[in-house]
């Protein structure tokens, strides 16, 4: 099986967030998924996206963190479709459909990256009882997490756009860079609300939405760049009239962790008054090989 490692949500190997691409020969199904669970922990990245070709421009994708597989994941994706680019299956102007357990998704390629959708936006509710909000600053080592914005307080809310993140507001880059999350702690409070981690970011800044990503429930004590939590955000934002539709937003990633990564999204009102959320970016492909499973 055809192997890639990618760097995605950035244009220079050893920048933005990385992930396995494993491509299943035409004709062959799926290894099973404990194979699948395997091999994402022996390449120990983040996530690791197994890729089936169903016909012209369809796909079917699954996702692997070593722990366990997830629904959907952005920079897998982005990942996953830039390699398809690079190896001349499909190019700029294409739209192709793939599956994945968060649904039937697209993705659009365009000269400048890889634009894919995301799941549909969903609110799980905010995190605003005083006892609550002071247990998630104190598992995150945060010394507040309902800052002040333009003359709304922003709560903690748990939203999804295909994984379900609780998105934490902290009121600047000294207290972005300053959080220290317990991960044991962490770990056992996302299996209590049912979230995959917390995905922490700060408005301060002219240039961009600063964020960081934690997730140790699923091995991930940290992330560079999260296509579905910056989505989520997207819509975290929307609902409190800081984002706009048909806006460009651009999110900082992984400087924590000195891998910088830049993700786009764009958000659009549909007929039925509905919304879509595309997160994207460019990748940088960093090797290539076999894999034998």
């Amino acid at each position: 099986m055809k192997l890639y490692i990618v760097d995605a949500f950035t244009d220079q190997v050893f920048g933005g967030n990385p992930a396995g691409v494993v491509y299943i020969p035409s004709g062959a199904d799926f290894p099973d998924d404990e194979t699948m669970r395997k091999t994402a922990a022996e390449l120990r990245y983040s996530e690791t996206a197994f890729l089936k070709e169903l016909g012209d421009k369809k796909f079917h994708v699954r996702y692997f963190t070593p722990a366990a597989e997830v629904d959907l994941c952005g920079h897998a994706t982005i990942a996953t479709f830039y390699t398809l680019m690079k190896n001349g299956k499909i190019a700029a102007g294409d739209t192709c459909d793939f599956k994945t357990l968060a649904g039937d998704l697209q993705v659009l390629v365009t000269e400048s990256g890889v634009l894919m959708d995301m799941g549909e936006a969903k609110t799980f509710g905010l995190i605003d009882e005083p006892a609550k909000v002071e247990e998630l600053c104190k598992v995150m080592g945060a010394e507040s997490c309902t800052p002040e914005f333009e003359g709304q307080t922003l709560y903690p809310e748990m939203v999804s756009t295909g994984l379900t993140d609780i998105m934490m507001p902290v009121r600047d880059m000294a207290a972005l860079n300053g959080l220290a999350p317990d991960m044991k702690a962490l770990s056992d409070l996302s299996a209590a609300y049912n979230v995959t981690g917390v995905h922490a970011f700060t408005l301060s800044e002219p240039d961009g939405v600063h964020c960081r990503n934690f997730a140790p429930l699923y091995d991930i004590d940290e992330e560079a760049a999260t296509g579905t939590s910056n989505g989520a955000l997207t819509y975290y934002l929307y609902k409190r009239g800081i984002v706009k539709a048909e806006q460009d937003n651009l999110f900082i990633q992984g400087e924590a962790m000195d891998r910088p990564s830049k993700i786009s999204s764009r958000l659009s009102i549909l007929e039925d008054g509905s919304v879509k959320i595309r997160v994207g970016g460019v990748a940088a492909i960093l090797a290539e090989g076999e894999i034998y499973l």
